[in-house]
């Protein structure tokens, strides 16, 4: 009888329910489903899940949870199982996505979804995943909380022009609704000043985003977004995955000459970060003559501005995950010289003599 040397539990997270895959690997590598089970997405559920686990887990084995990143579905799951000792890997959406499809499955459902997550953790060497430092999850908190109120508040200006522009506008509603503006304006005003507040208590955190706000576009509220959306780039290996994380990779379908879409981006990843860039990137295009030559130089090759405003959201989001990396300041300058450094390179190269062969 082969000896169970891994085992893994996929979960495809849902709102109210966890659907559950465990896989296991034996010594000779043959990789297989044992198991299959769905749990409630809360406290209750996730104390069922261990139990389910631990009956079913093979005493000399290593074991691992998997979950794709939803939104914050998947939050309390895997903080719980951390908590409790377990080994627990996010996926990115679209790292999930890829994966499934080298696999022969043809109907997409919560159950082969889960299966594919417990497969990759058997065949991938998945990072386990830690909980965001407390200042990253707080700030992400505020963060979020005033997108929220600036949402309500663009509502609730249209509603004021949409009154006044009528022919029997309401004086006391347009009168209510400007009030509503004036405190969700302190409330955002509140909101900023608490996370001014925050970075001050943290030192390291304060030093760093020094760099990231010295980009032209790239304020305080752009990089605190950005950084606690990404936990501080604690998942985030190289430029790439970061896109891919926003959402913001490009998708391509072509097929023969029947099939030929328009490139555009994924947007399966996360909206914050997306949201984050925008406004700074169209005040790049203006301010910094680097942003503003890329998206010139689009425009001018296939001329659609919002598709060229994109790329530039993209070139941001890369730059501020290099300083953040590096701990540089921003230089206008910098890949100019790169390039200037490479030409004399490989003009250094072409002037060299052949070397003897002896």
């Amino acid at each position: 009888m082969t000896e169970t040397i891994q085992q893994s539990i996929g979960i495809d997270v849902a709102q109210k329910e966890l659907v559950c895959s465990l896989a296991q690997k034996n010594e000779t590598g043959e990789i297989k489903i044992i198991a299959h089970k769905t749990f409630v997405n809360s406290e209750k559920g996730f104390k069922e899940l261990v139990k389910w686990v631990k009956k079913l887990k093979e005493e000399n084995a290593t074991i691992q949870f998997v979950m794709e990143v939803t939104g914050v579905y998947h939050e309390k799951a895997a903080l719980f199982l951390h908590t409790n000792g377990y080994d627990v890997a996010l996926v990115l959406p679209n790292k999930a996505m890829h994966f499934q499809k080298t696999l022969d499955i043809k109907t997409i459902t919560d159950k082969t979804s889960a299966n594919s997550l417990a497969q990759m953790g058997i065949e991938k060497q998945l990072k386990n995943w830690e909980p965001p430092l407390p200042v990253y999850n707080l700030l992400k908190q505020l963060s979020r909380e005033r997108n929220q109120l600036i949402e309500e508040r663009t509502g609730i200006k249209n509603q004021i022009h949409a009154e006044n522009a009528g022919a029997w506008a309401n004086k006391s509603s347009i009168s209510r609704m400007n009030k509503r503006v004036v405190l969700i304006n302190n409330q955002i005003k509140e909101i900023e000043k608490e996370m001014q507040q925050v970075v001050n208590t943290a030192p390291e955190l304060k030093r760093k985003l020094k760099f990231v706000c010295s980009i032209p576009g790239v304020a305080f509220i752009t990089a605190i977004a950005v950084i606690a959306e990404t936990n501080g780039f604690h998942l985030i290996k190289n430029k790439r995955q970061l896109v891919s994380y926003a959402g913001m990779d490009v998708i391509v379908k072509d097929s023969g000459t029947s099939v030929r879409s328009k490139p555009r981006i994924s947007k399966r990843g996360n909206k914050y970060l997306r949201k984050a860039v925008h406004l700074p990137a169209l005040s790049a295009i203006r301010h910094d003559p680097k942003m503003k030559n890329i998206f010139v130089r689009l425009v001018g090759k296939h001329g659609i501005k919002m598709k060229a405003a994109v790329a530039v959201q993209r070139k941001l989001l890369e730059m501020i995950y290099t300083l953040w990396k590096k701990e540089e300041m921003y230089d206008i300058e910098f890949e100019l010289k790169e390039q200037n450094h490479k030409n004399v390179e490989q003009a250094t190269e072409a002037l060299a003599l052949p070397k003897l062969v002896l």
